[in-house]
């Protein structure tokens, strides 16, 4: 990378235009994720809608007063004409009976109410949900194809003295689509949703009866309930439903809504038994018309109820289906997406706490060594680049280290600012400070290693810094040797802000818990920039830093297992870095560790098929890394977006139960993290609040690399700015022996 020029001149201002134009035009990324944004929301504002989500419900208790309610309507029958400011009502005649059904279709008992039917050669009338009918379209064709006849019951089966006058003709009007788009027909028929008989009728609801005459509608009441909602078993729905006498009787049913067996069982011996009272099974517009035939004889009248449905209203009705369709299947999807992150969190939280802990306990116990003391000298390679802030502080605290031999080797990648300069001018004997022109930090640290004197390396950043005993423990698993390299404990220095306190728990807990549980399984994928130790001969066999990630600590890594070496973790030695305290400075971080993950990752793809140590970890490390690396922070945001959904438009008591068990692990687990560290429990009181925020935007941080990593784009190296705030904690030590 180029370091940026001092002297350069100003853009010419005939630029300026462009420049203002990039300031308002929102960056490709950002509308892309902007329109997946609405576009999801949209699907789940959908979704809502036709689970009847954002209804009213049916608990209102209206006034029951009739006044200006026609006496012809209340005392009539349950057939209602209100067309051209009318006030008709009809009853069936004699010994004729309507069965209707509603709040249908349901995929597993309308077909079994239907094959009743036609075992009893009757015709009935449905009063079809709109979206069943959207979701169902099969069945709503099957009730016409059979002889059967439709009729509206509104879209979400709603209140519908609680909505507006628009709502209303929605609601009618999406139904008619539904049905159009099934069968290419339209119904006047209509039926709303917690009517009862014509009685009832009272002065609230007598203006959506109006209402719907001047729309064209026919409402239809019924003159016996079933009851058949309640379950009360076969013998008391037959009671319930059979008319007084001889009346004829609209009787109402349900194909949907529950269990529906007893209406079933109560169909096939309810129909026979009035068959054999002298009755017949007519549809709706049947019985309407042979009542009105009865009132004028001489009109010879037929009512129409259907009518062939136009072009457009057929279309409109396909796009509605699909529509649904689409919102079900998302919704559906992200259901199984939430299951399988609660799973992997579930497994990643009992993992960490079982296999953290027993990592703990094995480094606790008494007597544990990882063999003799090691003593040999160490080179220290700090990589620097326009590190002028923290240099100094960076390089007294490794040059002054307790351990006998350190040399430390300041490599300068062509710094713009008095990096090299200071590194210098403290005047220290163990020091070297090497200039080299930029070329990137894997090329820093190979110049590095190439100048070292020693064959233990220890690599640092260069806003690092070292506590005294940190080197010394540090290179101490190098007696085991099997042990190729060294992860050490990276703490955040600069807790003075919420983000960076943020931060601190998730080194914590995402880093360093992580890191007993990864050397447990013996698959660790990342040795830390900030503070890692290797063997020369290893790095060797690896072919030093490749430049051909991001993550070149992280590739590093991956080659050591591959190659068979060992590599553990040292919480006792600590580095403390400075975090970035600002958002954008951030993503930039994560957005190249994300990254470069994911390039590591499919760079070390073949030792998923390798055998000995690389196939052990193509088959435990890389997987368990996809997992619980990638696929679960990938997978997190459906979490946090179905518990909105379901605050929003499902049960909110347990939606907030699941949320608060979520929380409530997390914080076991953290506490476990922060035991283990030897930290204080007190930032734990803003990990509530990173569910909130920071999180969400650790999320669009992976996703965006994701994206990246698909679309095989390049990205290039972010350079952090520093302020020098990394400073060591005063958290108690372990003093345990190190040897």
């Amino acid at each position: 990378m180029t370091p940026p020029r001092s002297d350069a001149a100003p853009p010419p201002r005939r630029h300026a235009r462009a420049t203002t134009a990039r300031r308002i035009v929102p960056r490709p990324r950002l509308l892309v994720a902007t329109t997946l944004l609405v576009l999801l929301v949209s699907v789940l504002m959908v979704r809502a809608y036709a689970g009847a989500a954002l209804s009213p419900d049916g608990l209102h208790e209206s006034s029951g007063e009739q006044g200006a309610v026609p006496a012809e309507i209340v005392e009539g029958g349950p057939i209602i004409n209100t067309a051209r400011g009318g006030t008709q009502s009809y009853r069936l005649p004699e010994k004729t009976i309507a069965l209707t059904f509603d709040d249908g279709p349901d995929p597993w008992w309308t077909p079994k109410v239907l094959r009743t039917l036609a075992e009893h050669d009757v015709d009935a009338t449905f009063f079809v949900v709109g979206s069943g009918a959207a979701r169902h379209p099969d069945l709503v064709r099957q009730v016409a194809r059979e002889g059967h006849e439709l009729g509206v019951h509104t879209f979400t089966h709603p209140d519908l003295t609680q909505m507006a006058g628009w709502q209303r003709r929605v609601e009618y009007s999406q139904t008619q689509m539904a049905i159009a788009s099934a069968t290419g027909v339209k119904t006047s028929l209509i039926r709303f949703p917690y009517s009862s008989h014509a009685y009832a009728i009272d002065d609230e609801n007598w203006p959506l009866y109006r209402e719907a005459g001047d729309l064209g509608y026919l409402p239809v009441l019924n003159d016996t309930d079933s009851k058949d909602w309640a379950r009360p078993g076969v013998d008391q729905i037959i009671t319930n439903s059979t008319p007084e006498g001889t009346q004829g009787a609209i009787i109402l049913f349900h194909d949907a809504g529950g269990d529906r067996a007893q209406t079933v069982a109560a169909l096939d011996r309810f129909v026979p038994m009035m068959k054999e009272r002298g009755y017949r099974f007519v549809t709706v517009s049947q019985g309407l018309t042979q009542a009105m035939e009865s009132a004028a004889p001489a009109g010879n009248a037929t009512a129409r109820t259907e009518q062939a449905a136009s072009d457009g209203e057929i279309w409109r009705g396909a796009a509605l289906v699909w529509a649904i369709r689409i919102a079900d299947t998302t919704v559906g999807a992200l259901g199984v997406l939430f299951v399988i992150a609660g799973a992997l969190t579930l497994i990643r939280t009992l993992l960490m706490l079982l296999l953290a802990g027993r990592h703990a306990r094995k480094r606790r116990a008494k007597g544990f060594r990882w063999g003799p003391e090691v003593t040999a000298p160490v080179s220290v390679i700090v990589p620097a680049y326009n590190e002028k802030e923290g240099i100094e502080a960076a390089v007294r605290s490794l040059a002054g280290g307790d351990y006998p031999h350190i040399e430390v080797v300041v490599v300068d990648d062509g710094s713009s600012d008095e990096t090299a300069a200071l590194a210098e001018g403290l005047g220290l004997p163990n020091v070297r400070v090497v200039r080299i022109p930029n070329g990137g930090k894997p090329n820093a640290l190979n110049t590095g290693v190439a100048f070292a004197s020693h064959d233990l390396i220890v690599m640092v950043d260069g806003d690092t810094i070292f506590e005294p005993d940190s080197i010394r423990r540090l290179v101490q698993p190098f007696a085991d040797p099997t042990v190729g390299a060294v992860a050490g404990n990276v703490k955040v220095g600069n807790r003075n802000s919420l983000v960076a306190r943020w931060q601190h728990i998730e080194y914590v807990i995402g880093f360093n818990l992580d890191r007993r549980l990864y050397e447990t399984l013996r698959c660790m994928p990342t040795v830390p920039g900030a503070i890692g130790a290797f063997r020369r001969q290893a790095l060797q066999q690896a072919g030093g830093m490749s430049d051909e990630t991001l993550a070149e600590d992280t590739d590093v890594t991956m080659a050591f297992l591959r190659n068979g070496w060992h590599v553990v973790y040292e919480e006792n030695a600590r580095a403390w870095t400075e975090a970035p305290s600002r958002l954008g400075q951030l993503w930039k971080q994560r957005y190249r560790w994300s990254y470069g993950t994911m390039q590591a990752m499919w760079k070390h793809r073949k030792a998923l098929v390798e055998s000995g140590p690389s196939g052990r970890f193509g088959r435990v490390g890389l997987p368990v890394l996809a997992l619980f690396g990638v696929t679960l922070p990938l997978l997190a945001p459906v979490i946090d977006l179905l518990t909105l959904y379901g605050l929003l438009f499902l049960g909110r008591t347990e939606t907030l139960i699941a949320w608060f068990a979520m929380l409530v692990m997390q914080i076991v687990t953290a506490m476990v993290a922060f035991r283990l560290d030897r930290e204080s429990m007190r930032p734990l009181w803003t990990l509530p609040l990173q569910q909130f925020a920071y999180r969400q935007l650790m999320y669009l941080v992976l996703i965006q690399s994701a994206v990246t990593a698909l679309t095989g784009a390049r990205l290039r190296w972010h350079k952090l700015q520093r302020t020098g705030d990394a400073l060591v904690g005063t958290a108690p030590r372990d003093r345990t022996p190190v040897g």
